[in-house]
């Protein structure tokens, strides 16, 4: 009898834990739904008030109508009409056609959109759109990196609209992942406080005691190897501030720490280590390892003449203070110019 007892034990728990599940299941499929279902339906609000002020010719007397229909809204339906949550759904219409709003109602919910037709320019739209969907970024995270300045730091930023445009198309169509979306022309390292004249040897404890923010930093797809690799070369001991692996690129990746500006001959280095990782370390599936140079100074000038970019050795800067969006935005339109120079 007690046998009995306890085979009737496991086949009820067995029964509870299967109906959770299918519960669990239809619920998150219900939430999809109504996601769906919510996104579009403020679209099209949004999208019809919208014509109906370019057909009438009553832009201008926007705010008192929309303050009346929100008023009218809440009293049918509750909350959820606001003025401000019209004048959202409005934007929101302005910025993505239908066709798209159906696609991103399947990805992402109505509060991404909200925060990304916040975002005026278009190319910098797309980049944060393709990465949130790309990556599965929460609405918290998307705010994060709008407000850290992602684009701007990218390597990408820096390039030919066409080969932003193209690259995020890539990611769109769910192709090989660039590695001038990977990889930053700036990294804030504001999280290791680090003393007033800091060493490398102090900076690089500083990073591993602070992995985790670091890999975040970093970006989606790193995983931290090892620290002070050792490469020997001709009875010649030589060692790797820090390696990494992404995932995505299926790369090693080799970081290498300085003070100071870029030199020269960190290339010549870095070089040395990619080539003895290629041969002593990369496995049979996967690509050339990649470099990271990261300096605790700028000098793009001198990247851009050594066309470190279009080699597998990338250079950076790390800031372990946040700087102001000026200063980045300062940078960036700086690294444009010297790239068009060099390019005519």
């Amino acid at each position: 009898m007690k046998e009995k007892n306890e085979l009737q034990q496991l086949n009820e728990d067995l029964l509870t834990e299967q109906i959770v599940q299918l519960i669990e299941s239809s619920k998150n499929k219900v939430a999809l739904f109504l996601n769906k279902e919510v996104t579009i339906l403020y679209w099209s609000v949004g999208n019809y008030i919208l014509n109906h002020f370019k057909s009438k010719n009553e832009i201008v007397y926007g705010k008192q109508i929309l303050a009346t229909l929100s008023q009218h809204l809440t009293e049918k339906f509750g909350k959820g009409f606001s003025y401000s949550a019209i004048t959202r759904m409005i934007k929101v219409a302005e910025n993505f056609n239908e066709e798209k709003i159906v696609t991103l109602s399947q990805q992402l919910s109505w509060s991404h959109c909200i925060e990304l037709a916040s975002v005026e320019n278009k190319i910098q739209q797309k980049f944060y759109l393709e990465m949130a969907i790309h990556h599965k970024w929460n609405l918290r995270l998307l705010r994060q990196q709008i407000d850290a300045m992602l684009f701007e730091r990218t390597i990408l930023a820096s390039k030919p609209e066409e080969v932003i445009v193209d690259t995020l198309q890539n990611i769109e169509n769910n192709k090989s992942v660039s590695t001038d979306l990977v990889f930053k022309n700036t990294y804030i390292l504001d999280f290791l406080q680090l003393p007033y004249n800091y060493s490398e040897k102090e900076l690089e404890n500083a990073l591993i005691n602070n992995i985790e923010a670091f890999i975040l930093e970093l970006g989606s797809g790193f995983a931290f190897i090892e620290r002070q690799k050792r490469i020997s070369v001709d009875a010649v001991d030589y060692h790797l501030d820090l390696l990494f692996y992404h995932r995505k690129l299926n790369r090693l990746i080799a970081i290498d720490l300085k003070l100071g500006k870029f030199k020269p001959e960190y290339k010549s280095q870095m070089e040395l280590y990619l080539r003895w990782l290629e041969k002593n370390e990369k496995q049979s599936n996967e690509d050339k390892p990649i470099g990271l140079i990261l300096c605790s100074e700028g000098n793009t000038e001198h990247i851009e003449l050594l066309m470190l970019d279009e080699k597998d050795i990338k250079v950076a800067q790390y800031l372990t203070e946040l700087p102001s969006k000026e200063w980045f935005a300062d940078k960036l339109h700086r690294a444009i110019e010297i790239a068009k120079s060099q390019k005519n």
